[in-house]
């Protein structure tokens, strides 16, 4: 019977071990960061499911409301290059990949590429017009301020009458810039791998347009080739008519197909270049891809919602579980008390599985105390405290429970108990007349207490219907340390303290425990209260064996 001397926390860690530095080499490594995802996703399960459900369904709005896109490809193969005035095999150089090069950027040109946007007359395209304002463009432009510049502008515009002419000349040359640069956009020139064939591919909302544009493309490159060849021919003194009329039939083929967006109807030997695939109309659409939209939607929402959750831990401290107190604590926690609504006790007989999950809880937090306090028994009572950091932490019905449970087991039990916010007793009113704090205030013997017997437990309240005894009692007295002697001497003693946050009753009266315990309700005590409660119960010399988890969801 040593009150007032605190144990030290040797005591206890040697079964424990409170005081020794866990290692943390079997949580690292790949493994447990998948455990800890896995975790991670099966414990907000159903706020991923949300967040994915919200990416795969705003992935596909977007994949819906993007026009489909047709492609077409024509294919060409560079040849060694002819002579233009005999055309004969033996006058052919050779191809290296230099020229490949030379001959891509060609068809990349500018000059190539606006005589085929001229030829088939796509300056008018309303897609290759200048692209509509988005929605915040919109949005914006509904805006007073916006729409005030929009009226000055227009009113500057007015008041310039004589420019008016050449404005509209200087739009008008606009508009087909930027409908031309937008058909370069859409048309694309590579070389396959490191050989001298040519792929030229067009994109476009209209189905039949891509595979004009690209064998327009195609034919344009033919059409520039022989022109250059006629003309070198013509200029030569020793060109025969044979050799011009070919020439002047490839290039009007060549032409008449740049215009058509097809062919050339006859051959074009002397292009250089051999046409050995044509563009064809797409048979569908080639983008977007709205499966691999939907399912990146998908796995961006799922990681979206990784990202709040993460966040949402970071920054809620509330305790959920016994693993969030190993993390952050270093004492142990010696239960997990489920949820059950109406649970006010030990019932005689169980009647439902909830009752039996609360009941077994409540037998393990018993073992785990019977194991921590080996050392302290040794077949003599022991007094055990159960304390919170603020009141409605369960803390009377856990103290109710455990001294039930331990009468049950056939030992004598005292309770002394304080008035918690959710005891219907909790008025003054209801107070009974004797009470700790009025017994040691008017100087009464221990066996002039009456405790009240509620199931075989000895109850005795800890504050009094005095208002003058609970503020004048120190409950650090020697009369104080004589009552739990004495009911101590009779069989185990189980102190209700009061919530620490408002009364420090609890750190005068945990000093008489043998263990103390506190109780930190899920979803509501952070563990910054747990943290600061068993910092205070230890500065006032109280022996703090672990933490108990009150109230947990999904026991």
């Amino acid at each position: 019977m040593m009150f007032n001397r605190p144990r030290p926390i040797d005591v206890t860690s040697r079964l424990w071990r409170v005081n020794e530095t866990q290692s943390d080499v079997a949580g690292d490594g790949p493994i447990a960061l998948l455990r800890a995802l896995i975790d991670l996703g099966t414990r907000h399960r159903i706020a991923l499911s949300v967040c994915s459900a919200a990416g795969f369904v705003l992935a596909a709005l977007y994949a819906h409301s993007l026009p489909p896109t047709y492609q077409a490809t024509a294919t060409l193969l560079l040849e060694p290059r002819q002579s233009a005035i005999s055309g004969g095999e033996g006058a052919q150089q050779t191809l290296d990949l230099n020229r490949a090069d030379s001959e891509l950027q060609t068809i990349k040109s500018e000059r190539l590429l606006s005589a085929v946007f001229e030829s088939l007359n796509l300056k008018d395209d309303p897609e290759l017009g200048r692209r509509q304002p988005g929605l915040i463009a919109r949005l914006l432009s509904g805006l007073p301020v916006f729409q005030g510049r929009e009226g000055a502008d227009s009113a500057k515009a007015n008041s310039t009458e004589p420019g008016r002419a050449s404005t509209t000349i200087e739009q008008a040359d606009e508009a087909d810039r930027a409908a031309f640069l937008n058909f370069m956009s859409r048309l694309n020139a590579r070389r396959v791998g490191q050989s001298f064939v040519i792929e030229i591919e067009y994109s476009s909302s209209d189905p039949k347009l891509p595979a004009r544009v690209a064998n327009a493309t195609v034919s344009g490159y033919t059409y520039q080739t022989v022109a250059f060849k006629e003309q070198i021919a013509r200029a030569g003194t020793e060109a025969l008519q044979g050799r011009l009329d070919s020439l002047a039939r490839q290039v009007d083929a060549a032409r008449e197909a740049m215009h058509a967006g097809s062919l050339p109807a006859i051959a074009t030997p002397d292009a250089d270049a051999r046409i050995i695939g044509a563009a064809l109309p797409p048979l569908g659409p080639s983008a977007p891809r709205e499966s691999l939209i939907i399912a990146l939607g998908g796995v961006l929402g799922l990681l979206v919602g990784f990202g709040v959750v993460v966040v949402r831990m970071a920054l809620d401290r509330r305790v959920r579980s016994a693993k969030d107190l190993a993390r952050e604590m270093e004492v142990r926690c010696l239960g997990s008390v489920p949820d059950v609504p109406g649970a006010e006790g030990v019932p005689l007989h169980i009647t439902s599985p909830q009752q039996q999950k609360f009941v077994a809880a409540i037998r393990d937090l018993r073992t785990s105390v019977e194991i921590a306090c080996t050392s302290l028994r040794n077949e003599k009572s022991i007094v055990i405290a159960v304390v919170g950091w603020t009141p409605g932490a369960g803390v009377s019905t856990l103290c109710a429970s455990l001294a039930q449970l331990i009468s049950r087991g056939g030992r004598q039990v005292t309770l002394f108990k304080a008035a918690d916010g959710e005891d219907t007793r909790a008025s003054a009113d209801n107070l009974p007349a004797v009470s700790l704090a009025g017994a040691a205030f008017a100087g009464l013997m221990p066996e002039q207490l009456s405790f009240e017997d509620v199931g075989g437990v000895a109850v005795l309240p800890i504050h009094s219907r005095d208002a003058n005894a609970n503020l004048f009692t120190d409950f650090r007295n020697p009369r104080v340390r004589r009552i739990f002697e004495a009911a101590r001497s009779r069989g185990d003693v189980l102190l209700d303290l009061p919530a620490l946050r408002h009364s420090m009753d609890a750190l005068a009266l945990a000093s008489y425990a043998d263990a103390v315990l506190v109780v930190a309700r899920a979803g509501q005590t952070t563990i910054e209260e747990v943290s600061e409660s068993v910092q205070l119960l230890r500065r006032a010399g109280a022996n703090v064996v672990g933490t108990v988890i009150n109230r947990a969801r999904g026991n």
